[in-house]
């Protein structure tokens, strides 16, 4: 399959360790995919992780070759495919779209905090508990970033044990209000679901088709006569 884009993948492991998702299944859409590594929390706060990520998106896009960039995560790796793509790599409008899968995107959201207990990965990930008026909640929470229009792709199960599908409800009502080209899709199961699934897979491709040139098809075989 001709390669339509460049998709910098961003693991999840709540922001602690690595998941073991690793964007492969991805390539099926025409999709060349490059990892991309952050510190873990015990090494850094935020927004340490933005910014290693941001250079990952450089990196990538150089060896792009012209093809778009787009960005893609999986769970912690899903919010910081979002804050790219809604902040931008150098520019605002410097990736084609986002790809996030089951992402934690609200700190203060009351069944976050009510799912979590008191294992809650964002204290980590600021270094205090996330609070209404603290300058580090708001950056770290994705919807503060809506409103440069890059289309974004969101994909969810209804039991998630570890994120609340709530997360992904309420950011695509606040990408929607600002303007930008969602595709949302809440579907049965949990967390860590297979990224090639028939209707991830195709949910998936429906948004890529959205944002991508078309694949080239090959050319067809030369007519031969004795």
């Amino acid at each position: 399959m001709t390669e339509r884009g460049v998709l910098l993948w961003i693991h999840g492991g709540g922001w602690r360790a690595r998941s073991s998702e690793d964007g492969a299944a991805l390539t099926g859409h025409g999709l060349r995919v490059l990892p991309a590594t952050y510190r873990f929390v015990a090494e850094a706060r935020w927004p340490a992780q933005l910014d290693d990520v941001r250079a990952a998106a450089r990196a990538a896009r150089d060896r792009a070759g012209g093809l778009p960039l787009l960005v893609g995560g999986d769970s912690a790796g899903a919010m910081l495919a979002l804050h790219l793509a809604l902040r931008g790599v150098d520019r605002p409008d410097d990736v084609a779209g986002a790809l996030a899968y089951w992402p934690p995107v609200d700190p203060l959201a009351t069944d976050w905090r009510r799912l979590r207990g008191g294992d809650d990965p964002w204290a980590e990930l600021l270094g205090r508990r996330p609070a209404p008026g603290d300058p580090a909640t708001l950056d770290v929470t994705v919807a503060t970033h809506v409103g440069n229009g890059v289309p974004v792709l969101l994909v969810q199960g209804t039991a998630d044990p570890a994120v609340p599908v709530s997360q992904s409800v309420g950011l695509a009502a606040a990408l929607l209000a600002g303007g930008h080209p969602v595709h949302a899709w809440l579907t049965h199961g949990g967390h860590s679901l297979a990224l090639d699934r028939p209707d991830i897979h195709a949910t998936t491709a429906t948004f890529l088709d959205t944002v991508l040139p078309p694949p080239t098809a090959p050319p067809a075989p030369a007519n031969t006569r004795n």
